[in-house]
């Protein structure tokens, strides 16, 4: 790579950005952001020609891959025909895109709300649940990331709501973690056991006859890809049902392929009664997100106005470009290529890496949703320090590979349409990189 050399337009590109350009989550005076200027599949590069292997998929959003012909072709399609449509009208990308997604969600889901994102999904969901139950409060957990709109910020649990609350009613209770059980736990059965019993004890003393919803997401994302232990998702479900409570499952992240299914809570035998969605259903090529509600539900707007809408909704743009991609994903078999590499190359490389470096305190994850836990000690578990996940981060682009690192963890999070060649080359670099830093460790 011949990363200290730029090409002016990335000189440019830089210029632009640090003069104008004000950055989400971050300090604005130190920021250094990679220049991408095109990509393909799971690969990007910047003017330069430095090419990069793509594993964060941007925000854990691009599914189908860069540049996929057939979602650019169908948004190219529906502008030449019509580019923009209040969501008051009728159109026909939006009719069918609804139609592909109620026809990947479980029985008793006919209807979709479309929004700008994730954030306003979570939104929207919350606010069907208020109507519909006429209760208030909403239950997620603090290992957890809904969005950065109002409520979705508040029902968030890291560090981000704190500057942030101002919603109203809303309750946060510890889930599953077993790596770093709350709950004294030495099994997944032991840790499901445990985090049900103490949500059941939150809801009676929030007083279950208040309380709107449990919100969760169904695969805890930007938290660490916490795959939830056998029954915990059941259990929630069963609670929910005995006090009169709506499940929200938010999917934004782990939907429409990342866990190797086209909804990630189809492998824990559970349905919830709204479930949010955006990133994957289109890749991000446009904006977009939604809501998809469960018919009881919707009958409570037959004959009340939702209080709720947004000027794009169901933009045709993004429509077209979600009928583009989930035909695209379904045709070519990406959610399937996603499970198989999972199980069969993602999964063994990485647990042959923590065989080999003492930095890697746990492997988990399925499909193309992984994380490798980072500790400075794997007796005690001390998480890996800052600096050296800033090290293991600038060391891993310095190879060409985008990683996602969040506090003390790697998350592997490539497209669906990752090969097993990929992968090999992307632990190739994990590898190096660990390597280097484990020699500078203590």
């Amino acid at each position: 790579m011949t990363t200290d050399i730029l090409s002016d337009l990335d000189l440019t590109t830089k210029q632009l950005d640090r003069a104008h350009v004000f950055h989400s989550w971050s300090a604005q005076g130190a920021l250094d952001p990679v220049v991408i200027a095109g990509g393909s599949g799971t690969t990007v590069w910047d003017h330069s020609g430095n090419r990069y292997l793509d594993f964060s998929s941007q925000l854990v959003n691009v599914n189908i891959g860069h540049q996929h012909p057939a979602v650019i072709q169908a948004i190219h399609d529906q502008a030449s025909l019509l580019a923009t449509i209040g969501p008051a009208t009728a159109n026909l990308a939006r009719g069918e895109a609804a139609a592909r997604i109620v026809r990947r969600a479980p029985a008793g889901f006919s209807k979709v709300f479309f929004t700008n994102g994730g954030a306003d999904a979570i939104e929207n969901a919350i606010r069907m649940a208020r109507l519909h139950t006429g209760r208030d409060k909403v239950l997620s957990t603090y290992r957890s990331y809904h969005g950065n709109t109002g409520a979705a910020i508040v029902a968030t649990g890291d560090w981000r709501r704190m500057p942030n609350e101002f919603a109203r009613g809303h309750v946060h209770f510890f889930g599953p973690y077993l790596y770093r059980s709350e709950f004294w736990a030495e099994s997944p059965e032991q840790e499901s056991e445990r985090a049900l019993r103490h949500l059941e004890r939150v809801i009676q003393s929030e007083g279950a006859d208040g309380i709107a919803a449990i919100l969760l997401e169904s695969v805890p994302g930007t938290a660490g890809v916490l795959v939830p232990p056998p029954g915990y998702l059941a259990g929630v479900r069963e609670l929910a049902d005995r006090y009169g409570i709506m499940l929200i499952l938010d999917e934004v992240m782990a939907g429409f392929g990342r866990t190797g299914r086209w909804f990630a809570f189809e492998g824990y035998d559970v349905v919830p009664d709204l479930i949010a969605f955006a990133k994957g259903v289109n890749s991000g090529y446009v904006p977009v997100g939604g809501v998809i509600i469960s018919d009881e539900i919707a009958a409570t707007f037959d004959d009340r106005v939702y209080p709720g809408g947004l000027t794009y909704s169901g933009h045709p743009l993004a429509a077209a470009s979600i009928v583009g991609a989930l035909d695209a994903m379904e045709s070519e078999g990406i959610v399937d290529n996603a499970r198989r590499v999972g199980s069969d190359v993602i999964g063994p490389a990485l647990t042959a890496l923590a065989d080999k470096h003492a930095l890697i305190g746990e492997v988990r994850g399925e499909g193309v949703f992984w994380a490798l836990e980072l500790v400075a000690d794997r007796e005690s578990r001390e998480p890996l320090p800052a600096a050296a996940m800033g090290a293991i981060k600038k060391g891993l682009v310095a190879r060409g590979l985008l990683p996602f690192v969040q506090d003390n963890r790697i998350h592997v999070v490539p497209p669906c349409v990752v090969t097993d060649d990929e992968v090999a080359e992307a632990a190739e670099i994990y590898d190096d990189v660990l390597a280097e830093i484990g020699r500078d460790t203590p």
